[in-house]
């Protein structure tokens, strides 16, 4: 296979621009690894403690070293049905090391929030931050020194890129991540995604609305479509962090615990007890993390990962900018359709080929490094088998040669566009993204007046009282990550979805997130910088006519230069609300980097000066974080 020149030019970019801080966390994980983890150097009243609730057998074990101790990190709760099977697997993953002769102990627990319950609510403005407290709670867990390993536990939006930025804190330990499958299929994606756009055209009653709600989400598992959780799924496979063929396998089927089985043990194997040591902090590189954002591109995923892996990315040492994912975009095709690209939910998707097809294509045409290890044998190339059952025994088989369905899943040569679904917008707005996988032709660019809002809740009022034009482009403002969190606009998708059913050209431009479900709209999202931060969000005026063209790349207000640099910034100086539990998170407000550098309110990376931040981007972040200063007087009072 020769690789893409695109590929190698893009990858080599991200490994000069990471020669200082990439070599500074390789050099870190060598010192790790050369003082443990041995539990024979904590003191005896340390080990004591740690195995003090063990059983017999494993207590004997622990006493020495001879053996490896598995962290298991789980983010369970029985409110999100991705995360309720775990319930049962900690007992699971302990019997299973017991038989190999290991030990297994939980380490610890990671919170876990569900942004299907908290869109268009409060609770939404701590969702972004929730990442950074599951990469603090990972790295609390790992902090008893006791284990060789670990496997992490964990599935949704946050979640996951949370966890992998704990892991590689601790870049020394091997890392497995096993995840639980998505829940059957329910009611079609696209019947209740058009229930819910005759909700907001008042045509069915919100009990018609809860049916079709529960008819989707229905079961244990994963939400069926093809949002943050499940883009996650995919992008650890891309990455070798996650077996091969185990993100689309259902809960509490034979095939599924025979994956969770082979996960421990693969996680016992690559130890630096044996003669196997695959460290995360090695294993997630460069080439890593240019397969996890071609997986995202050639299958249409979340937009949500243009934050959240530029941030995993630092946390290896590693420098990965929107510029990179917009110059892969141009040459990765779209492979998948799966909803909200498409029809099929991910079931479908996996039946018709899923990630193992998807991957082959891709390796085999150049656009994906097949040159770095895993956590199995085989490298990347062994992430082009599926899983099965033969004969009680669980076997990988090469995926098959055509696509089952090319409707859902295409291959390289006949893709359903020659270019992935992100695009990079800039202008004098300032930089954005957009999903285009999910936006027909026709609805890719628009000129209309603008209707500038500073919440989302007050454009659902301008359309209940009639006051929205014929056509325009929605800007929701002050949503970004230093003014309240940076929430998804997730709940604005049904009102602007009917309006466009209707054939009005509308459009959102916000400085906040979009749910990795949404599609359909044209959406110029993650704003940087923000208004809150004096972006020139900041500076618009209602009817100011806003060009958003996604093929063309273009974010910008059709104003006149000379009045457009005369203008005022018109701030919103509102404090930011305190009640359920938004006071606790001001420190992460005011102290949150932008979203081209991942949103993080917490250190992360080694502490090399060329490694705090690109220097294209040090203006900016420093102008950020003076506009945060200013704010945090009234946050530190309340607090």
């Amino acid at each position: 296979m020769t690789l893409h020149p695109r590929l190698h030019e893009v990858t080599e970019r991200i490994r000069e621009r990471s020669r200082a801080s990439r070599s500074a966390y390789l050099e870190g994980i060598e010192a790790m690894h050369a003082i443990g983890p041995l539990r024979n150097r904590l003191s005896c009243g340390n080990l004591a403690h740690a195995f003090a609730a063990s059983g017999t057998t494993d207590k004997a074990r622990l006493k020495g070293d001879a053996v490896p101790n598995l962290a298991i990190v789980s983010a369970y709760n029985d409110m999100l049905s991705a995360h309720q099977p775990f319930e049962t697997y900690p007992e699971f993953i302990r019997d299973t090391a017991r038989a190999l002769g290991a030990t297994a102990q939980v380490a610890g627990g990671v919170p876990a929030m569900c942004d299907g319950v908290t869109q268009g609510r409060a609770g939404m403005e701590l969702s972004l931050f929730s990442r950074d407290v599951i990469a603090q709670a990972t790295a609390i867990a790992l902090s008893h020194d006791m284990f060789d390993a670990a496997v992490y536990l964990g599935v949704c939006d946050k979640i996951v890129p949370g966890l992998l930025i704990g892991a590689l804190a601790f870049g020394h330990l091997p890392a497995v991540f096993i995840p639980a499958g998505p829940m059957t299929p329910g009611i079609p994606n696209k019947l209740k995604a058009e229930v819910r756009e005759r909700y907001a055209a008042g045509e069915v009653t919100r009990e018609e609305l809860l049916e079709a709600e529960s008819g989707s989400y229905h079961a244990p598992g994963t939400c069926t479509f093809y949002g943050t959780a499940n883009s996650n799924q995919v992008l650890l496979e891309a990455m070798g962090l996650q077996l091969p063929g185990t993100s689309f396998v259902n809960p509490s089927t034979p095939l599924r615990d025979a994956l969770t089985r082979y996960a421990t043990e693969r996680a016992l194997r690559i130890t630096a007890l044996g003669a196997d040591y695959r460290p995360i902090g090695r294993l997630l590189d460069e080439r890593a993390i240019v397969n996890a954002i071609v997986a995202l591109l050639a299958t249409g995923g979340s937009t949500n990962h243009t934050i959240h892996f530029v941030a995993v990315a630092r946390a290896a040492g590693i420098r990965l900018t929107w510029d990179d994912i917009d110059a892969l975009a141009d040459v990765v095709p779209l492979l998948a359709r799966v909803y909200p690209n498409g029809e099929a939910d991910v079931n479908r998707f996996a039946a018709c080929g899923g990630s193992a097809f998807v991957f082959r294509e891709l390796m085999d045409a150049g656009l994906m490094h097949d040159d770095l290890a895993s956590i199995v044998p085989g490298g990347m190339r062994a992430y082009c088998d599926e899983p099965r059952i033969a004969d009680g025994v669980l076997a990988y088989a090469p995926c098959a040669t055509d696509s089952a369905d090319v409707t859902v899943v295409r291959p390289a040569s006949n893709p359903f566009e020659a270019q992935g679904g992100l695009r990079l917008l800039s202008g004098n707005l300032g930089r954005a993204l957009i999903k285009l996988s999910a936006i027909k032709p026709e609805h890719r660019s628009i000129e209309a007046p603008a209707v500038v809002v500073d919440n989302p809740q007050a454009l659902n009022k301008l359309h209940a009282a009639n006051a929205l034009p014929h056509d325009f482009v929605a800007v929701v403002r002050f949503q970004g990550p230093g003014a309240n969190g940076m929430p998804e606009m997730h709940s604005l998708t049904p009102l602007l979805g009917m309006l466009q059913n209707q054939g009005r050209r509308v459009a959102l431009v916000t400085d906040g997130r979009l749910s990795g479900a949404s599609g359909k709209i044209p959406s110029a999202i993650h704003v940087t910088p923000e208004a809150a931060r004096e972006g020139p969000l900041a500076k618009l005026r209602q009817g100011d006519v806003i060009r958003l063209d996604g093929e063309a790349g273009v974010l910008e207000a059709l104003v006149d230069a000379v009045e457009w640099n005369a203008r005022t910034l018109d701030i919103d100086t509102t404090p930011p609300a305190h009640d359920l539990g938004r006071n606790l998170f001001a420190i992460n407000r005011a102290v949150v980097t932008p979203a081209d550098q991942g949103a993080l309110s917490i250190s992360c990376g080694p502490p090399t000066h060329e490694a705090d931040n690109a220097p294209e981007y040090d203006a900016e972040y420093q102008l950020g974080r003076n506009a945060a200063a200013a704010d945090a007087p009234h946050e530190a009072k309340d607090a």
